[in-house]
């Protein structure tokens, strides 16, 4: 990274903690993956413990959890660790009646849910920064979001690569097709999607079903129940049969050797599929699947190695920098633009000179091609 980069995106991080220090030390940062949020998060603890106290880190991971202790470090902000503790949020929610001088919210979206939302009833704290990509899809969460930490300070992906934070990028959308017995599956349980969203009154069926499943007063009927649980597992099926489609495995191999000689990563939709798409590319495999210990190994192995393929599920979708990779290979979906946002940005770290390629494989003429146009309308404005 050149000097005038770091000069340009330290000083956006300074217009962001200002703005937060102006908003009454209380506020979120929304800023595209590569703006370097962690750098913010590391040195609001350290200006609000300068003269003692204590602090709280939050992240969604125990990966998360090492690599924001080292941030601490990279920044000669090691002196304030003693006072800070760094959590992940299915830990955090247990504590009780701690006060704290401040608290970081790392990567918020995942720790807003019903039950990692008491750390916030059962604690106290002076100042709050929350930080994530984008803001929480779901109404609930988005309007949680900002009683607790109203937005400061926000900056797009694409307004990062236009003042040379990162790395430009273009995206390229490649449709795959379904062989003749996926089709047919496919369609076998489309079919049975679309008789139970009928059942289940249609456009609302979605919170319908739900609701009948988590109903504990007797007021649905066992077919409502039955017309439910149909709904859920047709859903389940059809995006089994995308996810796994045969042909992005030949599209990822033709791309794959179209880049000879580049680091390349791989999303998938499941560790099955990231399993499949490593032996076909000859990849390596970083996932849930593996301990901490085999995927360290393999992060480190693959930074090291020139011309590595690494094949992922979601385990990097967060909060990891993996440095030199420009080809991406996007081939498990989700409606939802944050995991998209969050991929594409592993991708686009700033590398001077070199442009990131991220290739979505998507099936044609199906619910996963709804997905993607979904997905990368955050790019397309």
């Amino acid at each position: 990274m050149t000097q005038k980069t770091l000069e340009t995106k330290s000083r956006e991080q300074s217009n962001a903690l200002n703005a937060w220090h102006t908003a009454g030390y209380r506020g979120s940062i929304i800023a595209g993956t590569g703006f370097g949020k962690s750098r913010c998060g590391v040195l609001a603890v350290a200006h609000v413990l300068t003269n003692g106290g204590r602090g709280i880190v939050l992240v969604p991971t125990n990966q998360l959890q090492d690599q924001f202790a080292e941030e601490f470090r990279k920044w000669g902000k090691e002196h304030v660790l003693s006072r800070v503790e760094i959590l992940c949020y299915q830990s955090a929610h247990k504590l009780q009646d701690q006060h704290y001088d401040i608290v970081v919210c790392d990567e918020v979206h995942l720790g807003l849910s019903p039950v990692y939302r008491k750390f916030f009833e059962s604690n106290t704290y002076d100042k709050l920064l929350c930080m994530t990509a984008t803001p929480p899809e779901e109404p609930e969460y988005r309007e949680l979001l900002q009683r607790l930490a109203p937005t400061v300070y926000t900056i797009t992906l694409d307004q990062c690569v236009q003042k040379g934070l990162v790395a430009p990028y273009k995206i390229l959308e490649v449709p795959v097709m379904l062989t003749e017995v996926e089709q047919k599956a496919y369609t076998t349980h489309n079919r049975s999607f679309v008789h139970q969203k009928y059942l289940l009154g249609g456009h609302d069926a979605f919170n319908m079903a739900n609701d009948i499943l988590r109903d504990k007063t007797g007021q649905f009927n066992p077919a409502d129940k039955k017309a439910a649980a149909q709904f859920f597992n047709a859903i389940r099926k059809r995006k089994a049969v995308v996810q796994h489609a045969s042909n992005k495995l030949e599209i990822a191999k033709q791309i794959a050797d179209s880049h000879k000689g580049e680091k390349i990563l791989t999303f998938s939709g499941t560790n099955d599929f990231t399993n499949q798409m490593a032996a076909k590319l000859d990849g390596m495999i970083y996932h849930s699947g593996k301990t901490k210990k085999q995927r360290e190994k393999t992060l480190e192995a693959f930074k090291s190695t020139d011309g590595a393929i690494l094949c992922s599920t979601k385990a990097l979708n967060q909060g990891f920098d993996v440095p030199d990779v420009g080809i991406g290979i996007i081939a498990g979906l989700e409606s939802k633009a944050l995991p998209m946002i969050q991929r594409v940005g592993r991708l686009i770290r700033f590398r001077p000179g070199k442009q990131g390629i991220v290739y979505i494989l998507y099936v044609a003429d199906s619910q996963e091609q709804k997905w993607m146009e979904q997905a990368t309308k955050s790019f397309k404005t």
